[in-house]
């Protein structure tokens, strides 16, 4: 059974879903009745109507965090990058190889120094502005700037697959059941896990499978 299927089947017990209301909502999203008969793509856009519908994954999102003055910058650049489809390692590891890399210094923790921290810091700002089109200046808060981007990148991708897509009734502007003029308005948790809910659908669909 593929992830996207055991997930579905997860949702439906978490939304207390009977048979037939829960085929319903496959029809009405697909045309299908059967998980087994979809595309992957059918599947994420199920799951992204069930998430809008209060079904919350078996992954939270959060991470432990790193020792040192500037590590939560620098993870919470990382897990951007990782949710805007760019880093394709979000283990720690990969982080402060990346760190490594920018200042030649082994951990973060040793990063007592603002000028070695903002080497690391504005090279991920710089990536992911280069990269993945996020607008620094576009809002207040930087994770609403990282929001606007993965919107923009989503957009992007599910129009380069729609005409793959048979049935899919999805609004890139309503993600996760969020309007884009609510980000502002976010809980830290709720901005997060919808960070996390789209950049799902970006490595899908980023990486073709």
């Amino acid at each position: 059974m593929s992830r996207s299927i055991a997930a579905m089947h997860v949702a439906k017990k978490q939304l207390a879903l009977d048979d037939d209301t829960y085929r319903a909502a496959l029809v009405q999203i697909t045309g299908k009745s059967s998980s087994a008969n979809m595309t992957e793509l059918e599947r994420q856009a199920v799951l992204e109507h069930f998430r809008a519908s209060g079904f919350k994954g078996a992954s939270t999102g959060r991470r432990k965090p790193l020792e040192g003055k500037f590590a939560p910058k620098l993870q919470a650049l990382w897990i951007a990058g990782w949710n805007l489809g760019l880093v394709r390692d979000r283990d720690d590891r990969a982080l402060l190889a990346f760190v490594r890399r920018q200042t030649g210094i082994d951990h973060v923790r040793f990063l007592r120094h603002g000028a070695d921290a903002m080497k690391a810091i504005e090279a991920l700002k710089g990536w992911l502005e280069r990269s993945a089109g996020v607008d620094w200046k576009e809002h207040q808060d930087p994770a609403d700037c990282v929001l606007a981007a993965q919107v923009r990148r989503l957009r992007l991708e599910w129009e380069r697959n729609c005409n793959a897509i048979t049935g899919l009734p999805i609004l890139i502007d309503t993600v996760a059941g969020h309007d884009i003029a609510s980000f502002p308005t976010m809980s830290a948790d709720t901005r997060q896990a919808t960070m996390n809910s789209l950049g799902e659908r970006i490595r899908f669909l980023s990486e073709g499978r």
